[in-house]
């Protein structure tokens, strides 16, 4: 029988040396970033009561939620799927501010099920979160915070998705459909089906004009989708006119603040439907299906903490970031590692603070272990000249 107990479970993973230290420096370098921008960190916890973690997140997280009963109150807790709704709790309850909150966090999150062929069920979470300010300003801020960071990380060729969930909730209301009617539209919707779109909005008995304009939505993607949809959702109701005009705005200010970035437009893309209020971003990169970064404004979710305040904000996966981009640190000490022998020796200790007081890398090596220097990644040695602790090259 074979021994597999070194097998993970499928989807998750880890990292090792090399790529942990850049994930690591990574991690501080975007921090600081955050910080540069006014986002205050705030560290999560990895379980809390499940009712707050997916308060008004939607049945999506609950799918994806690991779930487990307490055994100190009975109460059911769930370890965190994504700390937005946590970092919303933070500044509802929490920290209760009048002025507008910036906050960040890292931190892994654990998924019953992936996002995608291949997809991390464990993905380093990096995120951050403005609430107490309703406008395109706040929107463009975290949009343009999201593409500094993708920035920062090494990923080339990235293209924005832009679009806003209030054009089909508002088609949908003014189609007069009930919960079930607009689940199932949205389902087809998501799958671009139109011929299945169609024949749903006959089922649901939808009026003409709305029924031409939900179908719409389908093929109202690409860099003219804009233009197109003034002809295309003409006959909208005010709720889906201020959602097109607010959009555009935040296009226009995109367009301003990054120039190079292309611009991509999709109305029927509905992603974190059930989560999102307003504008909805994602970040593409060419080859890969899935996006690499997704954010959007959620006004709602403070509501259930006792504080409704306008959010909007950010996340990726900080190990994806790692992987499709050419971001590659070493570790520091680039001149090597430096071999030390076992010796109780104060003036030998007394040699090794002060180096690695200067950011070098020393390496005892231990009586009877197995490998030399140069299998420790070490390039000097530290041997004893008379009464001092010199360094000289392995191979001397």
């Amino acid at each position: 029988m074979n021994n597999e107990r070194w097998l993970l479970p499928e989807g998750i993973d880890e990292v090792l040396p090399p790529q942990a230290w850049s994930l690591e420096t990574l991690r501080r370098e975007l921090l600081d970033l955050f910080h540069g921008w006014g986002y205050e960190l705030v560290i999560p916890p990895f379980i809390e009561y499940l009712e707050s973690l997916l308060s008004g997140a939607g049945g999506d997280l609950d799918l994806k939620t690991f779930k487990l009963t307490d055994q100190m109150s009975g109460r059911l807790m769930g370890v965190r799927a994504d700390m937005t709704p946590q970092a919303a709790r933070m500044d509802a309850h929490q920290m209760r501010r009048d002025v507008p909150t910036r906050l960040c966090y890292l931190g892994t999150v654990l998924h019953t099920r992936s996002d995608g062929l291949g997809a991390s069920r464990n993905p380093l979470q990096i995120g951050a979160e403005l609430f107490g300010h309703a406008g395109v300003e706040s929107d463009v801020e975290v949009l343009c915070l999201m593409m500094e960071m993708l920035k920062r990380t090494g990923v080339k060729q990235i293209h924005l998705d832009l679009g806003h969930v209030g054009i089909f909730r508002g088609l949908a209301r003014q189609a007069g459909l009930d919960a079930s009617g607009e689940q199932a539209l949205f389902d087809a919707l998501q799958r671009k089906a139109v011929p299945e779109i169609r024949s749903l909005l006959e089922v649901l008995e939808v009026a003409a004009p709305e029924a031409g304009m939900l179908e719409a939505l389908a093929e109202l993607n690409g860099d003219d989708a804009l233009e197109r949809a003034g002809d295309a959702l003409a006959g909208a109701d005010t709720r889906v006119r201020e959602a097109l005009g607010y959009l555009e705005q935040v296009a226009a200010a995109v367009r301003r603040r990054l120039p190079d970035v292309p611009l991509h437009f999709d109305l029927g893309e509905l992603r974190c439907y059930h989560y999102q209020t307003g504008v909805v971003f994602a970040a593409f990169v060419p080859g890969l299906g899935q996006e690499i970064a997704r954010g959007g404004r959620y006004d709602a979710i403070g509501e259930v903490f006792g504080r409704a305040r306008p959010a909007t904000g950010f996340s990726a996966d900080l190990k994806t970031l790692l992987r499709i981009g050419e971001y590659l640190q070493a570790p520091p000490a680039g001149e090597g590692g430096i071999l030390a022998p076992w010796s109780d020796d104060p003036a030998l200790h007394a040699k090794i603070d002060e180096l690695r007081a200067r950011g070098r890398r020393v390496i005892f090596a231990l009586p009877g272990q197995a490998g030399d220097a140069g299998d420790m990644g070490c390039e000097q040695r530290l041997g004893k000249q008379g009464d001092a602790w010199v360094l000289s090259p392995v191979n001397d």
